[in-house]
């Protein structure tokens, strides 16, 4: 009987015990799941790898920043930050997949104003621009331009391919990274300005359209200088103008589509890097510190510089404000050529 008791008391006290054990390691899991202290306060940022989401496909310009920084982040950061290719959709895509991960620092997108075309450009998107995402930096920008095959007999200026445009309308074909990109939108910008006819053909990026006119799929596309450089520098490509509002230092050989007395084709690209909503901000500061340290950096600076690109580091407020007038901007743009929201 006494024997029987103290199994009893024995058995109670196991359970007792077990079932304290499972609710600490419940409590120590559930901690382990939520951003701690150290965590929110950026002491520990980053304690594991960091996956830098760029919406584009391999060989344009939003990849080769995207690659650029990723590598200097991971120099600086000592953890990994590892690229990951999500393209379609002109970024749509993949800027749809960061804006769903935790907001903790560990999914970054690089965004080009792609970001701010979207929202005008399509009729429903899954995230919102201003909520959705935190701005951290803008990296570099350039301004697009318009490659054509070299080979063509109507390349030797701009003006000389207007003539022959309006000449043979809806004959001449001009690649874009996509319908609703950048590429797309100051390809439409010229042909209103210009008043030619050409035929839009999209590619999910500007690396291989420019690759197309280079092998002559097609005749022309509005590219980037970083998709387009190599290429260009191999010869198998042109540049035949530039959408800046001046002469670019790092191509000063491209004229701008103003010199030849087509005005309003001013847009420029920019490279940056953004995060999800509601990061802490301590990770969201230390995210700008290493991001303009890594702009700063000379190695940095001659390796944008080899693709046209310059530095254009900014602080998140003034990122902010570009985002809020950017999206304006390609309503009215839209609006202006006719382009209705798909």
């Amino acid at each position: 009987m006494e024997n029987r008791l103290y199994a009893r008391l024995a058995l109670f006290v196991a359970v007792i015990v077990g079932a304290g054990l499972c609710a600490s390691a419940a409590m120590a899991q559930d901690k382990s799941d939520r951003p701690g202290k150290a965590a929110s306060s950026g002491e520990s940022y980053p304690a594991r790898p960091i996956r830098l989401i760029v919406p584009f496909g391999p060989g344009g310009g939003s990849d080769y920043v995207g690659r650029l920084v990723g590598q200097k982040l991971t120099e600086q950061m000592g953890q990994t930050v590892v690229v990951d290719n999500r393209p379609g959709a002109a970024s749509l895509v993949g800027t749809e997949i960061a804006a769903r991960a935790a907001p903790d620092g560990y999914t970054l997108c690089l965004c080009d104003v792609g970001f701010t075309i979207n929202p005008a450009y399509y009729r429903k998107t899954s995230y919102d621009p201003i909520k959705g995402f935190d701005p951290v930096m803008v990296v570099a920008e350039t301004p697009y331009i318009m490659v054509v095959n070299p080979g063509l007999p109507y390349v030797s200026s701009i003006k000389d391919f207007i003539a022959t445009a309006k000449a043979q309308p809806g004959k001449i074909n001009l690649g874009s990274a996509g319908s609703g990109s950048g590429t797309h939108f100051s390809g439409e910008l010229f042909k209103q300005r210009a008043g030619v006819n050409l035929v839009h053909v999209p590619y999910k990026s500007a690396g291989l359209s420019s690759a197309d006119v280079a092998s002559g799929q097609i005749q022309a596309s509005m590219s980037t200088a970083p998709a387009a450089m190599p290429l260009v520098k191999a010869g198998r490509l042109k540049i035949l103008v530039s959408c800046g509002a001046k002469r670019s230092a790092l191509m000063p050989d491209v004229p701008t589509f103003a010199e030849a007395g087509v005005s309003g084709v001013v847009m420029t690209n920019w490279y940056s890097v953004m995060s999800v909503g509601g990061t802490p901000k301590p990770v969201l500061k230390r995210l700008h510190d290493e991001l303009a340290r890594a702009v700063a950096a000379p190695d940095m600076r001659e390796r944008l510089a080899k693709a046209a690109l310059e530095p254009a580091p900014n602080t998140p407020d003034q990122f902010r404000k570009l985002i809020a007038d950017e999206l304006q901007r390609w309503k009215n743009v839209m609006k202006d050529a006719g382009i209705k929201p798909e």
